[in-house]
């Protein structure tokens, strides 16, 4: 492992060049995986970017799914858009459960086992990066995760070190020590019968989310008063139509609400409570590890346990975005999305020995 030290003021520059002439094209698609499940695909793409960089899988978190997390219709919204302009081919997905991918046990009654846990997401990333392969012709891939994204693309990434060439962890858990005030043992998402063990009679199999419910968590970790002026409301609501129109049931309940699997906040849950769900010394990608300093889901000893484990991995980079919240790719530019932005296209640039693809 290599540590190294980027300027992320001249990624910002190729960012501006490369944007000047872009014209950005979407596709949706579908991947069928070995066990028949659908899964939903967005390509973004850049019709005038050169080729030559890495294509990136973007994955979303515990709750809204890919084109509502990175592919939103307004300034400001779209990571997947941002990065196709930077020339990468941008692959926005949905695990099963989520958006419009396959939703199983999602017709009747929420009650029962949590479902989509990790070990289920693995064979979904693993096809959509078959079907990457297929399209850009690329045997490796870039992986961004969003919190329980990027709990997921690491486990895939240590299971499967020769397919990721890049990983990104943006607000991640790790696992491996305790002492979370929101997920773990001391929090509602524990069994109140036994706090070492998930509160499944309150999850269910999945659960139901209002347009409401996204925005006090975000609203919390803003330092400021006036929220506007930490992140456009054109952003916010967008974000909220696009969770709900994600799940074509949410009009038929009152309030509209979109279905999310469980089976994350389970996995989270452990994580939380001190377990490690996979082993990050398997990892030999190029790393990059983003936390806001205002994050609510990862801690830093994610970042430290991280860094500890991360004994293989080609070159690794940790950064700490002062001030920034959880959803800091959707805040305004600079309240931290520029900075974040300009650290994941430098990092997604880097190539064997550390070289900058131009």
């Amino acid at each position: 492992m290599r540590l190294r030290t980027v300027t992320t003021a001249a990624a910002a520059s190729l960012f501006a060049a490369s944007s000047v002439s872009a014209e950005i094209r979407r596709e949706n698609f579908q991947v069928t995986t070995d066990y028949g499940v659908q899964l939903a695909v967005r390509e973004v793409s850049d019709t005038k970017a050169g080729g030559g960089k890495p294509p990136v899988i973007l994955v979303h978190g515990a709750r809204v799914p890919g084109i509502a997390s990175f592919d939103l219709p307004v300034q400001g919204g779209s990571l997947a858009a941002d990065l196709a302009r930077a020339g990468h081919r941008v692959f926005v997905m949905d695990v099963r459960g989520y958006g419009g991918s396959s939703r199983a046990g999602q017709d009747g009654s929420a009650d029962g086992d949590p479902l989509a846990n990790s070990h289920e997401v693995m064979r979904d990333i693993g096809a959509v990066a078959d079907a990457v392969e297929r399209r850009a012709g690329n045997r490796q891939v870039a992986l961004l995760g969003w919190a329980t994204g990027g709990h997921w693309s690491g486990m895939y990434a240590a299971l499967n070190p020769e397919r990721v060439s890049h990983l990104v962890f943006y607000n991640s858990l790790y696992g491996g020590t305790r002492g979370h005030p929101l997920l773990g043992p001391d929090g509602e998402n524990a069994d109140p019968a036994d706090r070492t063990r998930f509160n499944v009679a309150k999850f269910g199999a999945y659960r139901l989310n209002t347009a409401a419910s996204l925005l006090p968590s975000w609203d919390r970790s803003i330092p400021i008063e006036h929220k506007a002026d930490w992140r456009d409301p054109a952003v916010a609501e967008a974000y909220q139509e696009a969770a709900l129109a994600s799940d074509p049931t949410s009009a038929q309940r009152n309030p509209a609400s979109f279905r999310a699997p469980s089976g994350a906040m389970e996995d989270s849950f452990y994580l939380a409570s001190g377990r490690q769900l996979w082993d990050a010394a398997a990892i030999t990608a190029r790393v990059l590890i983003v936390r806001s300093a205002n994050d609510f889901w990862s801690r830093q000893q994610d970042v430290t346990m991280l860094q500890r484990h991360l004994i293989n991995a080609e070159d690794l980079r940790a950064i700490t975005i002062r001030d920034a919240t959880h959803y800091v790719h959707l805040d305004r530019s600079e309240r931290g999305r520029a900075q974040f932005l300009a650290a994941v296209i430098e990092h997604l640039s880097q190539t064997t020995g550390g070289e900058v693809q131009q």
